[in-house]
């Protein structure tokens, strides 16, 4: 297992000299770390925001206003993509720009720094060039009290405040899943969420004194997650939110593959099939729900970015704003991610690069997350690191029509993987069977044409993108941090 992945890293490692002169280059000025014109950078990741937004599609219910007025700063990528639908194996492989067939860090129990242990992270790169790079909330995964957290990442970090929860059970059915599987108004005040306690971390950073370092400072907002749990005004604009599309016998073309990989995830949906039978109205609460938790981490996100206007920094600031992945609400037959369909990876992804991206601009270039890594490198004027699975976009930020020949390639677990083209997503499980969708005509993918051989040339072309190696799976982490979590 070991040897395998290392195996990788080395071959990776030796391509490193050839590579480098290969990088596409974007004209601009180098910025040394002391030089007072280089750039800060405000890096937002947002967990579990799905696509049935406004950002993303101005009918969706779900109104994300500081959204939108950031897409309006700089550049909305309309086909972004995870490069896990899973916590740690995305936020992983995004924030090293190691994709999980390179890495083995498949799972959410998987210990991606014991995977790399000497792999700079993208914050690294930065304090490496003389950053100070500071950060709040959930930037990696979360469990065991904070383990996967990567302390060497960062100057100073304010880790999440632990979840609190209500006497018992919002939602009604105390025997369906945990206390994580709740939803309802809690708790009264903006000010006792998780995400208050983040925002406010970034406006203090923001509002210090400038200092002779530049700034990276990452934003970890962790609504819309479960619990979904928001103040009581965030739920009023959804009382009569509608209900996501659904087809009832949406399993009947799925191949073997994807019946194994996702067995053990059906309990959510299941178990909100029988809760809805019990209780009438339990699941459009539970969108309801949902929704408002993304309203309110947008209005998170909107205090951030005032603080931002406030302060100096406003036009010398990169931005990057992320979710980890995308959400199933029903669609499907399916609640959370765990899922290679569309709706579990689709994200909204935005960049805002003073001097290079346009106000208002849109790209539409099917685009995965490993992207960030070498393009805020390019940006920075830092050196490009050819291990990097991922392309810089800094072209597309130029052009959004610029050449792009790569579509987004999405990993969950070992052998399971998705390539989302401009007009296609194809899935192979590890079993080698497969699905294809046509978006044009399909974008619910409610009709696998897999089995279709007018489509032989289709799936042919889209295998081509998947991984040629993949690293065996790495251990759990089972281990507690031994440093000092502070809230």
């Amino acid at each position: 297992m070991i040897e395998n992945r290392m195996n990788l890293l080395d071959f990776r490692y030796g391509l490193m000299s050839v590579l480098g002169t290969a990088v596409l280059c974007l004209p601009m000025v180098v910025f040394a770390a002391d030089d007072t014109t280089a750039p800060d950078i405000l890096f937002i990741v947002v967990d579990d925001m799905n696509d049935w937004i406004s950002l993303l599609d101005p009918e969706a219910p779900i109104e994300t206003p500081n959204l939108e007025r950031l897409a309006q700063r700089g550049m909305l990528f309309t086909h972004a993509y995870c490069v896990s639908p899973a916590c740690n194996p995305s936020r992983a492989a995004t924030l090293t720009g190691l994709r999980p067939s390179t890495t083995g860090a498949y799972g959410n129990k998987s210990d991606w720094r014991g995977a790399v242990p000497d792999r700079k992270t993208i914050m690294q790169q930065f304090m490496g060039a003389g950053y100070d790079v500071r950060g709040a909330g959930k930037i990696f995964h979360h469990h065991l009290g904070g383990a996967f957290h990567d302390q060497e990442s960062f100057n100073d970090f304010r880790h999440m405040l632990p979840q609190k929860y209500p006497p018992k059970k919002l939602n009604g059915a105390p025997k369906y899943g945990s206390r994580n599987t709740d939803w309802g108004q809690w708790p009264k005040r903006d000010e006792d969420s998780i995400d208050f306690h983040t925002a406010s971390y970034c406006i203090e950073a923001l509002n210090r004194t400038a200092s002779d370092h530049p700034l990276f400072l990452a934003c970890g907002i962790y609504k819309p997650h479960s619990p979904f749990f928001a103040p009581d005004s965030y739920h009023k604009a959804y009382d009569d939110i509608e209900l996501p599309a659904r087809k009832p016998d949406d399993w009947s073309d799925l191949p073997a593959g994807a019946n194994s990989l996702m067995r053990d995830k059906q309990w959510f949906w299941q178990g909100m099939v029988n809760v809805e039978q019990k209780q009438a109205g339990s699941y459009q609460n539970f969108i309801r729900a949902y929704a408002a938790c993304a309203a309110f981490a947008d209005a998170q996100i909107g205090r951030v970015l005032d603080a931002l206007d406030r302060s100096p920094r406003r036009n010398n600031t990169i931005i990057v704003l992320w979710s980890d992945h995308g959400f199933h609400l029903g669609e499907k037959d399916h609640i959370e991610k765990f899922a290679l369909w569309e709706k579990s990876n689709h994200i909204p992804f935005i960049v805002v690069a003073p001097n290079v991206t346009l106000p208002g601009s849109r790209c539409d270039r099917p685009v995965d997350m490993t992207a960030i890594y070498p393009t805020l490198l390019e940006l920075c004027g830092l050196p490009a690191d050819a291990m990097c699975d991922g392309t810089s976009l800094a072209p597309l930020l130029r052009d959004p029509k610029s050449k792009w020949d790569r579509p987004a390639l999405m990993t969950y677990m070992r052998g399971n993987h998705a390539v989302r083209s401009d007009r296609w997503r194809y899935i192979r499980y590890a079993d080698g069977s497969e699905e294809l969708y046509d978006h044009d005509t399909d974008q619910n993918e409610w009709n696998n044409l897999a089995g279709n051989e007018q489509f032989a040339e289709i799936l042919a072309s889209h295998r081509e993108w998947l991984p040629k190696a993949e690293a065996n799976q790495v251990p759990d982490l089972k281990r507690r941090p031994k440093t000092e979590v502070s809230f």
